[in-house]
């Protein structure tokens, strides 16, 4: 068992382009700006790719489903530009607790995990590396993020085609302390967990705030089976970010 563990938690080496890349992988700064939606519960499991996860309600027939616009300045990966949407989930089967009120508290405390339906980067290094190390869902599109004025705002264009145009406010003077989190992906069709740590300052959290705008591309079209746009549930910005990413874990 001892030997088991020890290997575990060994740091893992992958060459990427060329290059070695050593878990945990590190993020030293970096800044985002987040928005998050009630959605219904129903429509976000059809977009889940398979049958492990199921979306973990907070009311009844309502999941949450985020937006994240990351601008990543100094980490092992490179300096790129990043786009999250993801949902909030949980195995099936898994203990749930009380009903949505036990979802609810868990994402408070960073112990709810998330699975990503799309993570478009602007580097092919961090995309061939998310997706060979996590089995992320990365693509190269074109992202632009300004967190220059008073508003982050974010622009996806994929595939000649606008997907979104989103905006939220900046600005916090409060502390994320570090928290550890999980994400699933999928691997070769497996079911994967991969544990991160994060911790931020100039954390700034709104109700509501949030202005977005779909375009053409199909994934807005997915977007608008949740009912998006409309009314933000809340935003969340955090001016210097900082992670750890541990390499995947296959369940079970």
């Amino acid at each position: 068992m001892e030997a088991e563990a020890e290997n575990q938690t060994r740091p893992r080496e992958y060459e990427i382009q060329g290059r070695l890349v050593t878990m945990p992988c590190l993020v030293r700064d970096a800044c985002s700006a987040t928005a998050t939606w009630l959605v219904s519960a129903r429509a976000a499991q059809a977009l889940l790719p398979g049958p492990e996860l199921e979306i973990a309600e907070v009311l009844p027939g309502r999941g949450l489903l985020s937006v994240a616009c990351i601008d990543y300045r100094d980490n092992d990966l490179g300096d790129y530009n990043e786009i999250s949407i993801a949902f909030f989930v949980r195995k099936r089967g898994e203990k749930n607790g009380l009903p949505y009120v036990g979802a609810a508290a868990d994402m408070l405390r960073g112990l709810l995990p998330t699975h990503i339906l799309h993570l478009p980067v602007t580097q092919s290094f961090t995309c061939e590396a998310g997706q060979v190390i996590w089995g992320f869902p990365k693509t190269v599109d074109e992202i632009d993020f300004d967190t220059t004025g008073d508003r982050a705002r974010c622009v996806w264009n994929k595939d000649g085609q606008n997907v979104l145009k989103i905006s939220m406010p900046i600005g916090g003077t409060r502390e994320f302390p570090e928290q550890t989190l999980r994400t699933y992906s999928y691997i070769g069709g497996a079911l994967h967990q991969t544990t991160f740590s994060s911790s931020a300052e100039n954390l700034g959290v709104r109700m509501g705030g949030v202005r977005l705008a779909l375009g053409a591309h199909p994934i807005a079209d997915e977007l608008r089976s949740l009912g998006l746009p409309k009314r933000a549930l809340m935003s969340m910005w955090l001016g210097k970010m900082r992670g750890r990413f541990e390499a995947a874990e296959r369940c079970g």
